[in-house]
């Protein structure tokens, strides 16, 4: 329990280091298969969220 709370609480720094992935994949997406908005900005949170968690736990875990 106490890994997943400081996993957490990490992930909170990361969110400015993640962000760029999301917009990054939402733009090519958005260009290459023509996506609408509302799609466009639920792949840049998901992609921000599972990148901010996998980074934090590889953080926590190396």
């Amino acid at each position: 329990m106490q890994d997943l709370v400081t996993i957490l609480v990490m992930t909170l720094p990361m969110l400015l280091f993640s962000i760029y992935p999301g917009l990054k994949l939402g733009d090519y997406l958005e260009e290459k298969y023509n996506i609408k908005e509302a799609t466009k900005r639920k792949v840049i949170t998901i992609t921000t969220i599972v990148f901010t968690l996998t980074l934090s736990s590889l953080l926590h875990y190396l």
